[in-house]
């Protein structure tokens, strides 16, 4: 629904990456701070392990309100990945069992062989998240394996046009000029079905992340290996390649990264924190990056609030990259585009009925629906029971329009659920009531009696 991104009144609705100021302008709108958690890891074919509560710092006072998950190396074994094309592969399991009980759902995601984008938010933005669409780019092996490449998930939120683009860029010291022509042709090669934001370059924000490939030249191993043991990483910011690359690439030039004011991310011995001891032993690198773009650039330096590697895992030759970005910007809608909500008791025993108002002119289709969930669902395919909207009308109005749910859909063991209306169109969840309870089914006495109960 293109209508519903950047509208013409908010053109220069204010979006930042640090609280900051604003200029009023003549329509108020309600101001927001969202906070964005992104990770970055090449994860080398290894299976998740038990416990990520550091990658996503679950035990942070502040929770995010959205997470954008990037990993590269997923295992992708002719016999996994086919299972993984039909099911969600074990690393979106993961993510999406740990958060699902912290009320955020995954909104969208894009697999391209070992390449994965996760974008999940906290329940109560979803109905302001929309136009989401998700591509990619191969670059690997003449661009016919997806072994390298970009996967990207473009969306509007609150009215704001963001896109989030995870590459892996092609490997080794010598090839940082070749780094620079696939990603340049990823942003040219990846477009989207969207008026005001066809290109990747187009979106008021983007972040760019990934194993990006990028080495530390001249230096030798030794004095690099002492500037990482007496933590004076500045000492190889000069000759880390991005840095130098970002001085004569236009493209690259856009885009704003942190200080590196943490040790090297590659190549580490499995299983430890030991940096490479084979035969080949590799210098480490700040391979694995986290930057962004924004459009119009602020009046004062974009900042982040955190940018750092988290040691602790050692499943894979790379740790993982965290940055956690602060969105200061203007909401451009606060209202649903539908409210929604159950009429009377809920339970298996009886027909029940699902009441909804459209609240803003939008898109309706034949192929809408509505889906009961139960509370800490994991995405939008995680539902109990769905109905068609057009198909079970059974009464309309111009305020209120009543859908019908037949028993036999209902649970027969209740359960705290909450339902969204899903609109084929915007292909997004434009609606969520509050909670409510479905009630266990009646189970008559004699039944009981007749199996011993």
């Amino acid at each position: 629904m293109e209508e519903n991104e950047e509208q013409s009144h908010g053109q220069q609705a204010d979006l930042s990456l640090k609280k900051g100021n604003y200029e009023e302008e003549e329509e108020e709108e309600e101001e927001g701070s969202f906070r964005l958690h992104v990770v970055t890891w090449n994860v080398a074919t290894a299976d998740p392990p038990d416990d990520v509560t550091s990658l996503l710092h679950l035990n942070s006072p502040k929770s995010p309100d959205l997470y954008v998950i990037g990993l590269q190396e997923v295992y992708s074994g002719p016999l996994r990945f086919v299972s993984d094309t039909v099911f969600d592969d074990r690393w979106s399991r993961l993510f999406m069992s740990t958060l699902a009980s912290r009320k955020y759902i995954k909104v969208s995601s894009i697999r391209l062989q070992g390449l994965l984008l996760l974008f999940f938010s906290k329940l109560e933005h979803v109905p302001f998240i929309r136009d989401i669409q998700a591509t990619y780019t191969r670059t690997g092996i003449f661009g016919y394996w997806g072994n390298k490449g970009g996967v990207s998930i473009r969306l509007s939120f609150y009215g704001h046009t963001l896109c989030f683009l995870n590459c892996h860029l092609a490997a080794h010291m010598k090839y940082a000029s070749e780094r620079v022509d696939e990603f340049e042709y990823i942003m040219d090669t990846q477009t989207f079905e969207c008026k005001k934001a066809p290109t990747i370059v187009d979106h008021r924000l983007v972040f760019w992340f990934g194993d990006l490939n990028f080495r530390i030249e001249d230096h030798g191993m030794h004095f690099v290996r002492s500037c990482i043991n007496d933590q004076k990483y500045n000492l190889l910011w000069s000759k880390d390649q991005l840095t130098i690359m970002k001085k004569k690439e236009q493209i690259l030039q856009e885009f704003d990264e942190g200080p590196l004011d943490f040790q090297p991310t590659y190549k580490f011995d499995l299983n430890s924190d030991t940096y490479d001891s084979s035969g080949k032993k590799r210098k480490p690198a700040w391979t694995d990056r986290i930057l962004w773009r924004l459009r119009p650039k602020a009046s004062f330096p974009d900042e982040q609030d955190s940018y750092t590697s988290i040691m602790e895992y050692s499943i894979s030759d790379h740790k993982p990259v965290v940055g956690i970005f602060t969105l200061e910007l203007r909401k451009m809608y606060t209202t649903p585009l539908v409210r929604l909500q159950p009429e009377g008791d809920w339970s298996a025993d009886i027909d029940s009925m699902v009441l909804y108002s459209p609240l803003q002119p939008f898109p309706s289709s034949t192929w809408d629906w509505i889906g009961l969930y139960e509370v800490g669902f994991t995405s939008v395919s995680d539902y109990i029971t769905y109905t068609w909207v057009k198909d079970d009308e059974v009464a309309f109005n111009e305020e209120v329009i009543q859908v019908y749910v037949g028993k036999e859909e209902i649970p027969v063991r209740g359960a705290e659920c909450v339902l969204c209306y899903y609109s084929n169109t915007l292909q997004c969840i434009i609606g969520i009531s509050e909670p409510f309870k479905v009630g266990n089914k009646h189970i008559p006495i004699h039944l009981f009696a007749l199996n011993g109960i």
